[in-house]
């Protein structure tokens, strides 16, 4: 796909020119998923995000979360692996949980976390823990500590998905123009970025989804996008296409939910179930 400095608008026909890598006909050859989130305030942010990675097509998922919701989390999505994070003031991932790290296609940092101290640390380990190769993506209070880790080297293959809020925080300045702002943090932090239907990368790609309308502001929409593009990730899709291509599943999601429910009042979890129909629809 080749790189251009003006949005490309994002529709089904560019994407069938830009197809996702071949699923594989089991599920590791789909790829793993590991989330790393979640806290006893905020404990379906997880869920969320590693539902979306299943139904994009990922093939196995890990959840690492508190140990306080870990044994909700294991029955709230039993296709998934769960690990405990360990509580305290030193290490932040259990041997476990690094074990987990390293087998990993795909990783998401940010999720339901509360406290910038244990996601700052968190972000610290799983970039020393995952694999040159491995997919990266960082979301909500993960995205808000990157500023505070001067010497942090991200993964080739990263993704960063912030609200409007989060991409000031990653600038430093008041952000109301999303497609302006993408281009400036992907530059700066070497990622590819999406950001209320505006992606970028680090080589200059500028791409637009004007799919998705007002019901996607639902608290949980962006786990879901950030889960659907890790689950992209791990199929082998390169972090550019994987912004892409989960921007517009995620988007056109909505769109379908609205056009069946309402503009507004379908939940993040609806969201979900809608991927694989997204996807499919793209042919």
């Amino acid at each position: 796909m080749s790189r251009r400095r003006e949005p490309v608008p994002v529709d089904a026909a560019l994407l069938r020119d830009w197809p996702l890598p071949a699923p594989g006909g089991s599920k590791d050859a789909r790829g793993r998923v590991v989330v790393v989130g979640g806290s006893a305030r905020t404990p379906g942010a997880v869920v969320l995000g590693g539902l979306a990675a299943l139904r994009v097509g990922a093939g196995r998922l890990t959840l690492v979360v508190p140990e306080s919701i870990a044994g909700r989390v294991a029955i709230a999505v039993p296709e998934a692996g769960v690990v405990a994070l360990a509580d305290g003031r030193g290490a932040v991932l259990a041997d476990d949980a690094c074990d987990e790290l390293e087998s990993a296609d795909a990783v998401v940092v940010g999720p339901g976390f509360v406290e910038p101290g244990i996601a700052l640390r968190t972000v610290a380990e799983v970039c020393e823990g995952i694999a040159a190769h491995t997919g990266l993506v960082l979301d909500a209070f993960a995205l808000g500590v990157l500023p505070d880790l001067d010497d942090l080297v991200l993964p080739a293959e990263t993704v960063l998905t912030p609200n409007l809020e989060e991409a000031g925080i990653l600038l430093g300045r008041d952000v109301d123009d999303a497609r302006a702002a993408v281009a400036e943090i992907a530059g700066r932090y070497g990622a590819s970025v999406t950001c209320y239907g505006e992606i970028a990368d680090e080589d200059g790609g500028r791409w637009s989804v004007g799919a998705g309308g007002p019901g996607l502001g639902t608290s949980g929409s962006g786990d879901v996008l950030a889960g659907a593009v890790a689950g992209l990730l791990a199929r082998g899709a390169d972090a550019a296409q994987a912004a892409v291509w989960g921007t517009f599943a995620h988007a056109t999601s909505g769109d379908r939910l609205a056009a069946r429910i309402a503009p507004v009042g379908f939940l993040a979890r609806e969201l979900c179930d809608e991927l694989p129909r997204a996807l499919a629809a793209v042919g």
